[in-house]
Order: structure tokens, then C-alpha cells, then sequence
């Protein structure tokens, strides 16, 4: 589409429209609510809807109604009548087709367009392709179409083949035999004829709105009842049938009136007319206003029958080739030949008659000027003077020895062969002439190659020639130029001989004159290294003997410093050890103190702990000590009524029989009641037993409890006196450490400010002072987080010691 110029928002609407006219295929209708009404299906029908809709850029609830309903115009008023499914899904199919047209119709159009054919051109090739005959089971107003275009082209091709031919062999006056062919033209009458065709009868009635295809049928039954070409068949009321050329067609004209009809709904003219896509409202323009030809009737077949006589009128004018397409069974498949089927074909397409024309007729033809313009060449004798075409024609072929051909009136008849056997024979004289031309051309050219090659030779010795002269004179020139350098090369060398032995004398000069001087400073150099060394050993043996002498006074200084030291280190030591027992005296005070704390505080909580469980169980039984005298109270207020009671039936009573009654009665409850007392009188004293018990277990367990408590108090005691002693211990700690920190001051400022530079003796030293403070180290792990560190550093012949 690119190539033929449609931009990319056209092909996106096209697709747009090809999906929605493949939507609207699927939807589906059924019966609605009211009488001769339709809806949509399912959901599916809906989803199907609602998509083209939005492919077509229009309303889905207008777009449905377009469907389901129609507007009737009235002179009085305007009337929608709803659809049923049936006449809904024949909506729905005009509806595609009608949108499928028209982007047909603009595709044929804008590719047209683009091709760019010339209008006014006067020469044209096409090829027309159109669908064969049709013969099926069913057969509708498509098939009539197809088939009434085979007929005209059927015709058309007698008309040339037979008849044109025929008539010119007349018109030219040249022995002939005339051919009989089968003539269509009753067909196409029986078809196109007007008044009183199928095409016209069926125009009348799709103009009456009560005719059905019924009613058309029986028209055409009565109109056509001894036409030859019309056949009523016997079963069937609405269809007919017609002896083509290429045998008999049944037709069924169910839906011929509903497809010859040629308008467009106008609900579905003003649905797409209102798309907001451009392209589809460009497909829909608004119809023009009605005039009173415009307003006259058209259908389909009418339309169709004025573009195949514009197809015909065109092909009348052209020169035509037929391609005869035969099918070789009916089954359409392959490797299947059917020889009585193609035989059928062949006679009723007219193929036969066309071959016998073709072998007996004269297939080639020319006029006399044309024959003379091509063919003159074979005998130029025959046409010298002012001779007649006719007979130099005649002459020509006669001498090339041709017959069979016949001479017309303006023309020359040839048999098929007999125009390429003189075209043969003229392209031998044209070959012959040619190769006559190309000699006189090859040696035109051949000598003039040789001139050119002799002149080229001439200049190429002259300039040879000049090339030899002008390397004789640079060989001559290069000759002079040797001796001359020769002769300044020999001078450049012996000038450089002499300087070279000039430069050489200087050279040795010069290194003599230096070998002297380097001698006398070497003596002098030496006879001062000699002074300096002599000085610096009698210096090194003064220094060496100072240096002993040092050394031996500070090693006495050091013995005598260590002793003193080594006594106050034995006593450091001893009050280290006491400081170590105290503080593992200490640790286990400590140890003792949180262990009877723990105690104190474990007896503390058992004993709350009694307590509350003691509260809990003397809660209870004064609980139950005071159920029990309550029902021993309502036991006895019980008696008493009873009592009362009886005194009052005795009162009452009769004298003897009361009394016993009474007695009886009285009896039985005083025993169950004194049983019952009895019983709670045991039960209390039991409960009281158990009272005294617990406070018993009571006062004994809070004699215990003082016992705790005076013991607690006595541990606290110890506690406070332990930590006061332990207080005075880290008292005499801090003392003791700090003693220790005034002997380390002395010990360090004892030191000497410096060592002898000699690597033993200082090394000696150290060792000394590392013996001397090593029990130092001893006392600080006793004493307890005092870290003395020693730290030596050799430099310049110092020493430090940091702790």
C-alpha cells in the first residue's frame, strides 16, 4: 500500500474498517420481548458489537438500532419498526457489504490514481480475468450475473472469430466456404432484452413493494413459456432454468429481488456519516439532493448490464487474443480427465468451429502497401516502374514459389506458415546485405586502423631517436661532472688527513701535561690523608681511655645504687604479700557477705510467703466456722417451729389420738434432729482442733522467724564491720602503692643521663637495670592494676625508662 501511495493513517483505517466488518459478522440476534423484535444474542453478540462500533468510531446504542429497527416515512408521520432475528441478520449483511463496497470502491480508485495512466493516450494493453461459467447445487443471482457476463464474452468471441471473419473473406471477394457456428444471441436476448427480459422483469419487480419472488417467478414463467432457452422446472414454484452455451442452469430466485435492490438503508448511511473517523464519514458522503433523474428507480442487474456493455464496447474496440480456459472434470481434482466432459466444452465454448476456421481460413493478412513496404526487397524487379500493387504482390509471391494464398480486393490473404516463411526469406536477403555492409564498414575501418598505426610508428622513431641523443649528452655531461667531483673529493681528503694528525698531536699533549698534574696531586692528597689519620688515632686513643675509666666509675656507682635498691625491694615484697592475703581476705568477705545477703533476702520472701499462705487458710476456715453456725442456728430456729407447731396440733387435737400422733411425730424429729447436732457439734470441735493446731504451727513458725530476724540483724552487723575493714585494707593499699610509685621516681632518677657508646658495655648496663627493676614488676602484679612498663630506646646514647 505504500507503494501505490496510501499514507499510514489510511491503512490504519482501512484495518480498522476490515476488522469491523469481521466483527459484525459474528454478531447474532434472537427473539426479543415484543412481537417481530430482535436483540442481541449473548454477551459474545454484544462484545462482537461494542468492538466494531469502536473500529467504526460511532455509537454502539445507535449502531445497534441501525440493526434491529427501521424508519418508515409517512406522509403523516415518521414509524420505527422493529426487526426480527431473520430480517436483523439480513440487516447485518447489507450493512457489511455496504461498507466492504465502498472501501472496495475507494481502493480501486486511489490505486488508479496512482498507476497515473495517460487520458489521452490512444494505445492500450489489458487483460480481462473474470469468473468462468458456474453451474452448482444452488444457484442465485450471482451465478445469473457471472453467467450472462460469459455469455457476452462467448458472443463477443463469435462475433470475431465467425462472423468478423467470415464477413471480411465476403467483403474481400475470395473463394470461401461458409462455417456454421451455434449463435448466443437468443440467450442474451432472453436475458438483457428490453421490455420483456429477466433483467427487466426483475427491475419491475423489485419497483412494486408487494412482490415477492413468488410472484416473480410465475412472471417469468408466463413471459417465457416457449422460449427454447427457458426451462420450467417441474418440483419447484420459484426457480427456472437456462440453456446456456455451456449447457443448462438452474437458478433459485429466493433472493433475487433482495440482491438486485440497489440503495443503501439510511439508518446505516447516517451511522457512518456521524463516525468520528474521517476516512469512514469520507467513505459515506452525504447523498446528493434527489432530482427527477435521480430519483428514478436503479437496481443491481441494471448497473451491472451498463458496465458489461461499457466492458463489450471497450473490447469492440481492441484487438482482441482469446485464452480459452477448459476445466478437465467436475470434481476439481487433480489428475482426473474427463474426456466426454472437455469434449462438451470444447463444442459449446465454440473451440471446434474456431480451429476448422483457423486451418481452412487465412489467419494472416496484409493490406498491398504493407506486403510491398515488408516484402518488396525479395524481388526488386517485381516492383520497378509504375507497376499495380495487386500484381507486383501476385508476382512476389509467385516467384518465391508460395501457394495456396488468394489476393483480395485490397489485401493479401496468407495461410498460416506462409508469413513466416517470407519473413524467413527476407531475413536471408537482410542478412546477405548485411554482411556486404560490414565488409566495405571492416575495411573502411582496417585502413584507416593502418594509417593511424604508420603515422603512430613515424612519431614514435622520431621521438625515439630524440631519447637516444639526450642520454648520450647526460652520459657525456655525467663524464665531466665525475673528474670534477673526483678531484675535489682527493683535495677534501688529504685536508682532513692533516687535521686529523694536527688534532691527534694536541690530544697526546694534553694527556701528558694532565698524567703530571693528576701525579703531584695524588702525592699531595695522600700526604695529607696521612696527617688527618695520625691525628684521629692519637684522638680515638685519648677518647678510648676516657671511656674506661667512665665506665669503671659507673659500673661502681651502679653496684653500690643496686644494692641499696635489692633492700628496698625485700622490703616492697614483704608488704606486697601482706597486701595479696589481705585482698584474698577481701574476696572472700566479699564472697560471704553477697551469699548471707542472698540468705536474708530467700528467708524474706519464704516468710511472706507463710504468712500469706497462714491468712489464706485462717480466711477460709472462719468461713466455713461461720457456715456451720449458721445452720446450726437455722437448725434450732427449725425445732422451734416445729415445737410450736405441735403444741398447737395437740391443742387442737382430740384427747388421745393427738396426743399419740404427736408424740410419734415429736419423737422421730427430736432423735433425727439431736442426730443432726450431734453431727455439728463434732464437725466444730473438729474445726476447732484444727484452729488451735494452726496457731499453734502459727506461734511457732514466728518464734523461728525472730530467731531469722536476730540472725539477719547479726549478719548485717558482720557485714558493716567487714566492710569497714575492708575499707582500711584499700586505705593501706593506696598507701602501700603509693610508696611504690615514690621508690620507682627514685629509682629512675638514680639512673645515669648517659651510657658508654660502646655496644657491650651499654648492653650490659641494660641488663643490669632490667635485674634491678624486674622485682619492680613482681610488686606491681602483687600490688594489683599497676602496669609498669619499661621502655629502652638507643639514641644519641640515652636512655628512658616510662612506666
Amino acid at each position: 500500500m505504500d507503494i501505490v501511495g496510501i499514507s499510514t493513517q489510511e491503512q490504519d483505517a482501512i484495518f480498522r474498517v476490515v476488522a469491523a466488518i469481521l466483527h459484525i459478522g459474528n454478531i447474532e440476534f434472537a427473539k426479543g420481548k415484543e412481537v417481530d423484535s430482535s436483540v442481541l444474542k449473548d454477551d459474545k453478540s454484544k462484545f462482537h458489537l461494542e468492538t466494531a462500533a469502536e473500529l467504526l468510531m460511532c455509537d454502539p446504542g445507535a449502531f445497534t438500532d441501525a440493526l434491529c429497527k427501521r424508519v418508515m416515512v409517512t406522509p403523516e408521520e415518521v414509524i420505527k419498526r422493529s426487526l426480527d432475528p431473520y430480517s436483523a441478520t439480513i440487516s447485518r449483511d447489507g450493512f457489511a457489504k455496504t461498507i466492504y463496497s465502498r472501501l472496495f470502491d475507494w481502493l480501486v480508485d486511489k490505486i488508479n490514481s496512482s498507476i497515473g495512466q495517460d487520458a489521452n493516450s490512444k494505445c492500450l494493453i489489458g487483460v480481462l480475468d473474470i469468473y468462468g461459467f458456474e453451474s452448482f447445487k444452488s444457484n442465485s443471482f450471482e451465478q445469473f450475473c457471472i453467467n450472462y457476463t460469459n455469455e457476452k464474452l462467448q458472443q463477443h468471441f463469435n462475433q470475431h472469430v465467425f462472423k468478423m471473419e467470415q464477413e471480411e473473406y465476403t467483403k474481400e471477394q475470395i473463394d470461401w466456404s461458409y462455417i456454421e457456428f451455434v449463435d448466443n444471441q437468443d440467450v442474451l436476448d432472453l436475458i438483457e432484452k428490453k421490455p420483456g427480459g429477466v433483467i427487466a422483469l426483475l427491475d419491475e419487480a423489485c419497483m412494486f413493494p408487494k412482490s415477492t419472488h413468488e410472484t416473480f417467478a410465475q412472471k417469468l414463467y408466463q413471459t417465457f413459456q416457449k422460449h427454447k432457452r427457458f426451462v420450467k422446472p417441474k418440483l419447484s414454484r420459484t426457480d427456472f432454468a437456462i440453456a446456456h452455451y455451456a449447457g443448462e442452469v438452474l437458478y433459485q430466485s429466493d433472493q433475487f429481488l433482495d440482491k438486485n435492490k440497489d440503495y443503501v438503508v439510511a439508518e446505516h448511511q447516517e451511522l457512518l456519516s456521524a463516525s468520528r473517523c474521517s476516512f469512514i464519514a469520507g467513505l459515506f458522503p452525504p447523498p446528493p439532493e434527489e432530482t427527477s433523474k435521480s430519483s428514478k428507480f436503479s437496481s443491481i442487474g441494471a448497473r451491472f448490464k451498463q458496465q458489461l456493455q461499457a466492458l463489450m464496447d471497450t473490447l469492440n474496440s481492441t484487438e482482441p487474443h482469446y485464452i480459452r480456459c477448459v476445466k478437465p472434470n467436475n470434481v476439481l481434482k487433480p489428475a482426473i480427465f474427463e474426456n466426454v466432459n472437455v469434449m462438451q466444452q470444447l463444442r459449446c465454448g465454440g473451440v471446434l468451429e474456431a480451429i476448422r476456421i483457423s486451418c481452412a481460413g487465412y489467419p494472416t493478412r496484409r493490406t498491398f502497401y504493407e506486403f510491398l513496404h515488408r516484402f518488396g526487397i525479395l524481388a526488386p524487379d517485381a516492383i520497378e516502374g509504375n507497376c499495380d500493387e495487386k500484381a507486383a504482390c501476385k508476382r512476389i509471391l509467385e516467384k518465391k514459389g508460395l501457394i495456396g494464398f488468394q489476393i483480395g480486393k485490397t489485401k493479401v490473404f496468407l495461410r498460416a506458415g506462409q508469413m513466416a516463411e517470407l519473413d524467413a526469406r527476407r531475413t536471408e536477403v537482410l542478412s546477405v546485405a548485411a554482411k556486404t555492409i560490414q565488409g566495405k564498414i571492416r575495411t573502411h575501418i582496417m585502413r584507416k586502423k593502418f594509417v593511424s598505426l604508420r603515422k603512430a610508428s613515424v612519431c614514435f622513431q622520431a621521438v625515439w631517436r630524440g631519447t637516444l641523443a639526450c642520454k648520450l649528452y647526460d652520459r657525456m655531461r655525467r663524464q665531466a661532472a665525475s673528474v670534477k667531483i673526483q678531484k675535489n673529493q682527493r683535495g677534501h681528503q688529504a685536508r682532513r688527513s692533516y687535521k686529523l694528525q694536527v688534532s691527534s698531536v694536541l690530544v697526546i699533549q694534553a694527556a701528558l701535561r694532565a698524567m703530571a698534574a693528576r701525579n703531584e696531586f695524588r702525592h699531595k692528597k695522600r700526604s695529607k690523608a696521612a696527617v688527618t689519620i695520625q691525628a684521629r688515632y692519637r684522638c680515638h686513643r685519648a677518647h678510648s681511655y676516657h671511656k674506661k675509666l667512665k665506665a669503671a666509675a659507673i659500673v661502681a656507682q651502679c653496684r653500690w645504687r643496686g644494692r641499696i635498691a635489692r633492700k628496698e625491694l625485700r622490703k616492697l615484697k614483704m608488704e606486697a604479700r601482706e597486701t595479696g592475703a589481705l585482698k584474698q581476705a577481701k574476696d572472700k568477705l566479699e564472697k560471704t557477705v553477697e551469699e548471707l545477703t542472698w540468705r536474708v533476702q530467700l528467708e524474706k520472701r519464704m516468710r511472706t510467703d507463710l504468712e500469706e499462705a497462714k491468712a489464706q487458710e485462717l480466711s477460709k476456715f472462719q468461713s466455713s466456722m461461720d457456715a456451720l453456725q449458721a445452720k446450726l442456728d437455722e437448725t434450732n430456729a427449725v425445732l422451734l417451729k416445729e415445737r410450736e407447731a405441735a403444741k398447737k396440733a395437740i391443742a387442737e387435737a382430740p384427747p388421745v389420738v393427738k396426743e399419740t400422733e404427736v408424740i410419734v411425730q415429736d419423737t422421730e424429729k427430736v432423735h433425727t434432729l439431736k442426730a443432726e447436732v450431734d453431727e455439728l457439734k463434732t464437725s466444730l470441735q473438729s474445726e476447732k482442733q484444727r484452729a488451735d493446731e494452726l496457731e499453734k504451727k502459727r506461734s511457732e513458725e514466728a518464734q523461728a522467724n525472730e530467731e531469722k530476724q536476730k540472725k539477719i540483724e547479726e549478719t548485717e552487723v558482720k557485714i558493716r564491720q567487714f566492710q569497714d575493714y575492708l575499707r582500711r585494707l584499700e586505705e593501706k593499699l593506696s598507701n602501700v602503692e603509693s610508696e611504690n610509685k615514690v621508690l620507682r621516681q627514685q629509682a629512675v632518677s638514680v639512673a645515669p643521663a648517659k651510657i658508654l657508646s660502646g655496644r657491650s658495655k651499654s648492653n650490659l648496663q641494660v641488663s643490669q637495670l632490667v635485674v634491678m627493676f624486674y622485682p619492680l614488676f613482681h610488686l606491681g602484679q602483687y600490688i594489683g592494676n599497676i602496669h609498669c612498663f619499661l621502655i629502652f630506646a638507643e639514641e644519641c646514647g640515652k636512655w628512658s625508662c616510662i612506666s
